[in-house]
């Protein structure tokens, strides 16, 4: 019979075999297997026992195959169990081809949850499986894949029964998915004043540009960031499948909503590891960085993470994948996301206010140096966020929705999609040098004025080309056919922030 091992985030087939035999009585387990699934020989055998089954004192013998493949997690407790009653003859043979089963037994026969059931789900559908059974808790996570019958039990008693007289299954009940809603508790029109930052959020969004928020403690980068998932376009179907893939692997997924429908907002501590923010391990999880996937990478006192987390972003935030490489296999982890970070320009977040900081320039040089040259090259839109005056934050203007914003970003999306119709990318910021040349064409103007900018800003062309793709995304939230001047002068305004902060700081990397 046939269950499933999850590697990275892709479910991969595994063929259970039973086999009784005389001898010794012993029960045995083979298939290079991890310590929780060598302890699913003393569940099942529990199990078994209180649901009323009796193993004869025999030699039992199961094997996991394929042999080299290690598996992990807790649902090979289910197929064991249904091959043992099969090798008992207590299961015709007949009713477990084609078929994948999958969960955690408790020892009084109850199925409980597992996670990573969505990539299994795909695995068994791959191999042209008629149906999987998964533990009734897990049935709207499996019926959300198209093309395969799910099947959800509650006990082992059931699935036997089942099995024997597939008929009397009760009609099954599903924990019905949770209906989106539109968020409330963090919106733009909270934040007084700070146009500057709002409008780099907007562009950041409509195109998924990379932002760096720089100004003293208390200014609203905290703020401005929470409220960007609010923000970006609502994901499609695939795009839904795909972060719900990642968050099943990682049993993250909330019961009462198995498919994720709102982007994904992850912000980890600054103590986080560089391994915890990429993902690894033995048998390689998904870290941060994938968890972010589709969504927003949200990484506030940014010089305060590490000097190993902040570079293993680069190729992430280069190639939008993450590359994982073990002995036996390498995982290819998703990671498209925005990246958003905040920061204080200086250690205690005051200068150049010399009223309240007392850094020396070494010190404010040193800590800005921790954001290497090859990582701020990767930020699209550095902007400043400066302090708010009294007459500012108490004005009673009221600001501008959430929701009137990402009806212009909506709008913008719709535009790039119809642009980029039939190719591997959805927005802006994934154009590669040769897609920048054909859809940024710039007029004799616009030419001379980037020719100026090139040369006395000592641009390389990744700078060039991340200019150009900012202003395709200015100029498509005014609904403009062709980047202006304009435009581009506001691409460059957000590049010229790095000069300013990091000019004649030495080059890391």
């Amino acid at each position: 019979m046939y269950s499933a091992t999850i590697y990275g985030i892709d479910g991969i087939l595994v063929t259970v075999e039973a086999d009784i035999s005389d001898g010794l009585p012993s029960f045995d387990m083979v298939g290079v297997l991890s310590s929780e699934v060598k302890e699913a020989k003393e569940r099942v055998r529990t199990a078994l026992k209180n649901a009323g089954f009796r193993i004869p004192p025999k030699r039992v013998t199961v094997n996991l195959s394929p042999a080299d493949l290690r598996k992990s997690g807790s649902g090979f407790d289910l197929p064991i169990a249904i091959s043992i009653l099969c090798a008992l003859g207590l299961i015709p043979a007949e009713s477990l081809k084609s078929r994948m089963f999958c969960g955690e037994l408790g020892l009084d026969g109850r199925l409980c949850a597992v996670s990573g059931i969505l990539p299994a789900a795909f695995a068994a559908r791959e191999k042209e499986l008629s149906g999987i059974a998964v533990p009734i808790d897990n049935l709207p996570e499996a019926q959300a894949v198209e093309g395969i019958q799910a099947t959800g039990l509650r006990t082992l008693k059931e699935a036997v029964d089942w099995l024997n007289h597939p008929e009397q299954l009760g009609e099954q009940s599903t924990v019905p998915a949770a209906e989106k809603q539109e968020e409330t508790e963090w919106d733009f029109c909270d934040i007084a004043g700070q146009a500057a930052v709002k409008r780099a959020a907007e562009i950041a969004a409509a195109g998924m540009h990379n932002l760096l928020c720089v100004g003293p403690p208390g200014t609203g980068k905290t703020m401005a960031a929470k409220r960007l998932p609010g923000i970006l376009p609502l994901m499609d179907e695939a795009e839904m499948l795909e972060v719900t893939k990642i968050y099943s692997v990682r049993g993250l997924l909330d019961q009462g909503a198995p498919l994720m429908k709102k982007r994904p907002f992850r912000a980890p501590h600054h103590t986080i590891s560089a391994a915890a923010l990429t993902g690894g391990g033995s048998v390689p999880k998904p870290g941060e960085i994938s968890l972010a996937h589709r969504g927003v990478l949200f990484l506030d006192e940014l010089p305060e993470f590490s000097r190993t987390a902040l570079e293993s972003l680069r190729q992430p935030l280069e190639d939008r994948e993450l590359t994982v490489a073990r002995v036996r296999r390498v995982c290819h982890f998703p990671a498209d996301f925005l990246f958003c970070a905040a920061m204080n320009p200086c250690k205690c977040g005051y200068y150049p206010d010399r009223s309240q900081c007392r850094c020396s320039d070494g010190s404010v040089r040193n800590y800005r140096g921790r954001i290497s040259r090859p990582l701020l090259d990767r930020l699209d839109l550095i902007v400043e966020v400066p302090k708010l005056t009294y007459e500012e934050w108490k004005s009673g203007e009221q600001a501008e929705s959430s929701a009137k914003i990402r009806a212009r970003v909506e709008a913008a999306c719709q535009i790039q999609r119809i642009r980029f119709r039939g190719m591997p990318i959805r927005f802006n910021s994934q154009m590669s040098g040769r897609q920048v040349k054909q859809f940024c064409p710039l007029g004799e103007k616009e030419e001379w004025f980037m020719e100026q900018i090139f040369q006395k800003m000592g641009m390389s062309p990744r700078h060039y080309d991340r200019i150009l793709k900012v202003a395709r995304t200015a100029a498509d939230l005014e609904g403009e056919e062709r980047i202006r001047e304009e435009h581009l002068s506001e691409a460059v305004f957000y590049r010229s922030m790095a000069e300013k902060y990091w000019r004649g700081e030495e080059e890391y990397g």
